[in-house]
């Protein structure tokens, strides 16, 4: 991290971007381990100290593992939750209970509740180590104008006089919902009016104070609220402000502990680590791509914090989008492949954007004849079986796969490589990989297109490990073998960002390659035997 003093007034860069949060540090990390340099600025001076988002699912864990922060051995931090989340009405009467328990398709828990500033703290350190990229805090940009070949941003100190260009192949905006980058760009904001304001409250609980794992929603048209874990040793609330109240009214500290009083939380067993009035809302940016410029995180999509996938949206951008800026800045391919990213991207945030507002539709009712015919048609539900509502798969929109398995999210099991067991990307260095159980797939394989594959991250695994110019792994839970025959295929090409491109029989595994380094590249035909 750079002091003030060292900072030249004219910085060059592959990439820069703009904002220092989670999916910003992410992305910084994701391409300055390939070795781009990378320039990320952010307007504040210091991190944010408090807690913002508490919870994430098997995906994210994900990739959490693929930078070396794999959930497990970080527990401080992030800790599973295995268990049913509950929702009740004012009377305490059941409405449906959701299963957040088990794993999920990419071998970790479902759900897991983390310490946003802690989980920060270890990804500064990763950036830190990083001699690609440069961090300057205390920087805003004012200024934005692209060319063909670059983009020039002006930087001024957020503190006191200075000001700084930098001129980067590429510019991420991934600075927050009011993002500055995208009004500069002047890309449009889609409002899909829904708002409603809420208090979310953050305690830390005294050693001597066990409160029970778990996680309800509290649909009481007297004041809907949310009670969740909120990391190791922190609880969160979450209460929604009334239509007699002010934000100034909710937004009190003595408002904060006369509401956490019912559920046995004082001043004596717990401390007030945050309160703040939030307006969740549901919005997105109809472009994600303009010219060199990107959107990514709260800058492109907003969404209610009701299914927990606010910040699991923007990590995914970062591992579609870092793959393929790799891919041009290394020369692979051309930046029609950039294109990909918003048409992908952008439909699968907003299905989330829409399952998240139809939970908050459920939850935040305040009218009493409204919310009874709510519960009466829930507890029926309930009574009789139905299933509760799980959070959606889409798949990727419109881009870089085919099929009807392409674009969907890639599976990750244990699998025996040279005598020792490890999930499967601790075992080739990450998700990307051809995976095959047919012993003859890779026959018309050769050398050309295994450097072409290997060149973007992508392996060739033999499961059948009859192939050597493959990497032999062992099946060793049967994850692999299930997929294959829910899919009805012999064969899976899993892209960096653990989606699928496509699926194949055996014997179209050259075809299924093919099909995919052509979609890559976006002209020009791929190397075949």
């Amino acid at each position: 991290m750079d002091t003030r003093e060292s900072i030249s007034n004219r910085i060059t860069a592959d990439v820069l971007v703009v904002g220092f949060g989670p999916v910003g540090k992410l992305l910084s990390i994701l391409l300055g381990r390939k070795g781009h340099t990378v320039v990320v600025v952010d307007k504040n001076e210091a991190a944010y100290p408090l807690p913002r988002a508490v919870t994430h699912c098997s995906d994210f864990a994900r990739i959490l593992q693929s930078i070396g922060l794999s959930p497990d051995t970080i527990p401080e931090i992030t800790v599973p939750y295995d268990d049913m989340y509950s929702w009740r009405n004012g009377d305490g009467d059941t409405l449906v209970e959701v299963d957040w328990s088990g794993t999920g398709e990419s071998g970790w828990y479902n759900t897991y509740f983390f310490h946003q500033p802690a989980l920060e703290d270890a990804l500064d350190s990763i950036v830190a180590s990083l001699d690609t990229v440069q961090v300057m805090r205390g920087w805003e940009a004012v200024s934005s104008t692209q060319t063909r070949r670059d983009v020039t941003v002006g930087l001024e100190s957020s503190s006191g006089p200075g000001e700084v260009t930098v001129i980067a192949d590429w510019v991420v905006g991934a600075d927050g919902a009011n993002s500055t980058i995208r009004s500069l760009t002047g890309i449009e904001w889609h409002d899909d009016g829904y708002f409603f304001d809420w208090l979310v409250v953050d305690v830390v609980l005294h050693e001597n104070m066990h409160f029970p794992h778990i996680a309800s929603q509290n649909c009481d048209v007297r004041r809907p609220s949310t009670m969740v874990p909120g990391g190791p040793g922190r609880r969160r609330w979450e209460f929604m402000r009334l239509p007699t109240e002010t934000k100034d009214e909710l937004n009190a500290t003595d408002k904060a502990w006369e509401l956490l009083q019912p559920y046995g939380i004082s001043k004596e067993n717990a401390d007030l680590e945050r309160h703040s009035v939030y307006t969740f809302q549901s919005s997105w940016a109809q472009e994600w791509r303009r010219g060199r410029v990107f959107l990514a995180g709260d800058a492109a999509h907003l969404m209610p914090p009701f299914a927990g996938q606010g910040l699991g949206a923007g990590v995914r951008d970062a591992m579609n989008l870092s793959w393929k800026l790799d891919a041009v800045l290394r020369g692979v391919t051309d930046d029609r492949l950039l294109d990909t990213y918003g048409t992908e991207r952008l439909h699968h945030a907003v299905a989330f954007v829409k399952f998240s507002t139809s939970l908050g539709e459920v939850i935040c009712i305040t009218d009493h004849d409204e919310a009874a015919r709510r519960d009466r048609r829930m507890i029926d539900e309930w009574k009789e079986g139905k299933a509760p509502p799980t959070p959606p798969r889409p798949g990727l929109g419109k881009g870089v796969h085919t099929g009807e398995a392409g674009g969907s999210l890639s599976r990750q099991g244990n699998v025996r490589v040279g005598g020792k067991v490890a999930r499967f990307d601790d075992a080739f260095g990450g998700a990307g990989a051809v995976i095959t159980r047919s012993p003859s797939a890779f026959q018309s394989i050769d050398a050309g297109v295994r450097a072409a594959l290997d060149d973007l991250g992508i392996r060739m695994v033999d499961l059948s490990s009859t192939d050597e110019r493959a990497h032999a792994a062992e099946d060793v839970d049967g994850t692999y073998g299930r997929w294959f025959d829910e899919l009805g295929v012999d064969t899976v090409l899993v892209r960096p960002d653990f989606h699928l491109y496509g699926a194949s029989s055996g014997h179209d595994t050259a075809d299924l390659i093919e099909g995919f380094l052509i979609r890559v590249r976006c002209h020009g035909s791929a190397l075949t035997s």
